[in-house]
């Protein structure tokens, strides 16, 4: 044992963490070791960061902090109790896993009793004192007790994503609640016998709050549900609210709905409101399911869970290098399947993983906040496998990615709450992040750009434009009405509604999707495109025009999706529930653009009389409280002639999954090709010039992101060291916009699969070819995928052949 005076050349630099301070003491900064790890972890005392056995000492070297607080974390497997088949089975209230209420994906694991060993170590020696020990120096006493006694930063991070979201439970009150008109018109509802005013439903009813109507629910995607009636007196009446007659317990709780929030609500008076129909709720019961319960029954029902996790096959657990889990910290799915892809990439794997000991050696003052840090701890994490090892029921202990899921959300509304997401969105904000923190050194994502084409003839004069941008990902439509199986779907579903007109539900085996050809898809994407109101600098004045759009470059990788996401009539979100006979292999060289032809005519690059577009302020103020970005509501006005809400507010929801949906917005015809001579806003320029940077390069950074500050920002940092000399280049057309290109031919590599009826809800698994074999990856369960559904994925992954 080491002598006390060892210590007391250091006790200068030993600090108390200050109650708020973060101390990461749950886990490696640069590695997923953790107390429990076979050589635990070492909090230091002056920084409060945490370091597993690889790196305490690398820590030491570069900061001269030489003591720690080493935590060795003993587990004791609880002794389960023998099951009779009697006890209470655990009810599933969410369609989510790994969160209160969803579906558990450590079922089979024991429950372990936990205690913590402690101790002071001092290097380069490795010098051990005891804690406690009432012989050692204050000030190292209190800093040890406050890191003992220091809140986890991972539950500080939890509780700052849960505080002001609805987690699945807990719903915001509604603003109609407190003054809700409530009509004085003598009706009163009866216990029972309820049936929908306009047809002859007796479930799924909702009673509204303020005329006592009793009228039938929405419409499901699977046909099941109700006839739209409630939402249908919505719209003539306006009234707002609506309870879920069957729902309602004694305490006053009950599924309501605000048709004028479009959201699930809290009403704190709806036993006051029911009262004034004449409805005692203590006298009532939960007969009905619940909106969430509906929601369960639902996706059960398509099959559609069962058949993404393969749950039919004896799946063989695999474990080993590029095979390591992640785990769900609570609706993080989207993340883990994104991920996984990613690291498949060898540009990834070259940048984060074969670079992790550069990006370590820089140590950052708080590499917990470093996203090259913690994206490279990320990839080495996944890739090494040395956290890839089997436990109790198959799956792996594998990675919990506390850091990285924090920093990757922070500042995003969406990515730092607890709520389900879209993966292909979280995708999209994963390489912005990935370009942005790139400077100096190699994208990555360099591998999956490529250069759209779009090529614009003009109606009157037969002129052409051509005009490109850089994209990371290609959507294709779900052509419904190319259906190789329609009749035999159309026969499924007057089965499955006879079925449910006697009180019956078909198998999920017996369900019948409509099946789509890839080729259709790639049809879709392909026909021509007509332009109304397209300025033509040819005949200088609005006319129609045809556009098409084709690639201009093929990349190392291809990322498709499937646009299966969608808005019903009524505006509510729906997924198409298809199978896409997607590829094993590919040639897409109908897809090649090939730029302006000897025989075609080039528009005008400008025209001095282009009229600047009019918005109508009134309704461009409505259609961005409506939540529409504002470049998407100048879109809409714009081609429906500010002819009104409707008009437009329809226009936005046919093209919602446009591909420049939310970008500035350029009356068409107005830009010129290739954008060279494209306009900058002047105050755009002093801001980046402000920061250093040249008028020039500022206007070169406008112009290639549209004239969005925060992106001509991400663009000019990434390219810092490439701008002088691109500068000095002399001027030229380049089709690729620097993007690399190759043959179209392509072989499928990974695709993520959702689980779930929108986004929002659900559960993302992927299913990745490694070493000739594909494996699912359903968070920390790696396994042999015996039947891959790649039929019933939502993004995926291609190779160049």
């Amino acid at each position: 044992m080491a002598s006390v005076e060892l210590l007391t050349p250091h006790l200068p630099k030993i600090k108390i963490p200050a109650p708020q301070q973060i101390v990461y003491k749950d886990e490696c900064v640069y590695s997923f070791d953790n107390p429990e790890s076979e050589t635990g972890l070492y909090v230091s005392l002056t920084s409060f960061l945490g370091f597993g056995r690889n790196y305490v000492e690398q820590y030491f070297q570069k900061t001269g902090n030489p003591v720690f607080l080493h935590i060795q974390r003993e587990k004791t497997p609880i002794p389960e109790p023998e099951v009779t088949g009697d006890g209470p089975e655990k009810k599933i209230t969410r369609l989510a896993i790994g969160v209160e209420g969803g579906f558990e994906p450590d079922i089979c694991k024991p429950k372990y009793t936990y205690t913590d060993h402690y101790n002071i170590v001092v290097l380069p020696g490795f010098y051990t004192f005891p804690w406690p020990d009432p012989s050692l120096p204050e000030v190292i006493k209190k800093s040890v007790q406050a890191i003992i006694n220091a809140e986890s930063p991972f539950k500080m991070a939890e509780m700052a994503a849960l505080q002001g979201t609805w987690d699945g439970e807990r719903r915001e009150v509604s603003v109609h609640a407190v003054n809700l008109q409530q009509l004085d018109n003598n009706v009163k509802i009866p216990p029972s016998g309820w049936k929908c005013a306009k047809c002859e439903l007796t479930t799924n009813l909702w009673l509204n709050l303020t005329d006592g109507s009793i009228l039938c629910g929405r419409r499901f995607f699977d046909g099941s549900g109700g006839n739209d009636h409630a939402v249908e007196h919505y719209r003539d009446t306006g009234f707002p609210l609506a309870v879920k007659l069957g729902t309602i317990t004694p305490d006053g709780k009950g599924d309501v709905f605000s048709y004028a929030e479009d959201d699930m609500v809290e009403d704190p008076f709806l036993a006051d409101h029911l009262k004034h129909f004449g409805i005692n709720v203590q006298q009532l019961q939960k007969t009905d399911k619940s909106m969430v319960e509906l929601e369960l029954e639902l996706n059960q029902r398509t099959g559609e869970w069962n058949t993404l996790q393969e749950s039919g096959s004896e799946l063989r657990p695999l474990h080993g290098p590029a095979l390591t889990g992640l785990n769900n910290l609570g609706n993080t799915c989207y993340i883990n399947s994104v991920v996984q892809v990613m690291f498949r990439m060898p540009d990834f794997i070259r940048r984060f993983v074969e670079g992790a000991p550069e990006i370590f050696s820089t140590f950052p003052e708080d590499p917990a906040n470093d996203f090259n840090v913690q994206t490279a701890k990320l990839g080495v994490g996944l890739v090494s496998g040395r956290y890839s090892f089997p436990e109790v029921g198959g799956a792996q202990r594998g990675v919990s990615p506390h850091m990285y899921r924090q920093l990757v959300g922070r500042g995003h509304p969406e990515f730092m709450s607890k709520r389900q997401q879209d993966a292909h969105e979280f995708y999209l904000h994963l390489l912005t992040l990935i370009e942005r923190h790139s400077r100096h050194r190699v994208n990555p994502a360099e591998c999956l750009r490529f250069s759209v084409e779009e090529r614009v003839a003009c109606g009157a004069s037969g002129s052409v434009r051509y005009t490109r941008r850089a994209e990371h990902h290609l959507p294709l439509p779900v052509p419904l009405s190319a259906a190789t199986n329609a009749q035999q779907v159309r026969d499924y579903e007057q089965r499955r509604a006879a079925a449910e007109a006697n009180g019956q539900r078909l198998d999920p085996s017996q369900i019948v999707r409509p099946h789509i050809p890839f080729g259709a898809c790639l049809d879709s994407f392909m026909r021509e495109e007509t332009l109304e109101q397209f300025f033509s600098t040819a005949v200088n004045e609005k006319v129609t025009a045809q556009k098409i759009t084709r690639l201009a470059t093929f990349p190392d990788y291809l990322l498709i999706q499937l646009k299966k996401f969608t808005i019903k009539e009524d505006w509510t979100p729906a997924k198409l529930d298809v199978a896409v006979d997607m590829p094993w292999e590919v040639d897409l060289s109908c897809l090649r653009g090939r730029g302006p032809q000897p025989d075609e005519t080039l528009l005008p690059d400008s025209s001095p009389q282009a009229p600047t577009p009019q918005y109508d302020e009134a309704v461009l103020a409505q259609l961005l409280d409506m939540g529409f970005p504002v470049e998407a509501c100048k879109r809409a006005l714009y081609y429906t002639g500010n002819s009104g809400l409707e008009p437009a507010s329809n226009w936005l929801m046919e093209h919602l999954t446009d591909w420049d949906f939310a970008n500035k917005f350029e009356p068409p015809g107005s830009q010129p090709a290739g954008g060279a001579s494209v306009a900058v806003d002047e105050s755009s320029v002093a801001n980046i010039i402000s920061m250093g940077f040249t008028r020039p390069q500022a206007e070169k950074a406008l112009r290639a992101t549209e004239g969005d500050v925060g992106r001509a920002l991400d663009w000019i940092f990434s390219r810092a060291d490439q701008l002088d000399a691109e500068d000095e280049a002399p001027p030229r057309e380049d089709r690729t916009l620097g993007c690399r290109d190759g043959p179209e031919k392509y072989k499928l590599v990974a695709f993520i699969s959702h689980m779930g009826t929108s986004t929002m809800v659900g559960h993302y698994v992927c299913h990745v070819l490694h070493e000739g074999r594909w494996v699912i990856f359903n968070d920390n369960k790696v396994a042999l995928s015996e039947n891959p559904p790649k039929d019933l994925g939502y993004l995926y992954l291609y190779e160049r052949l």
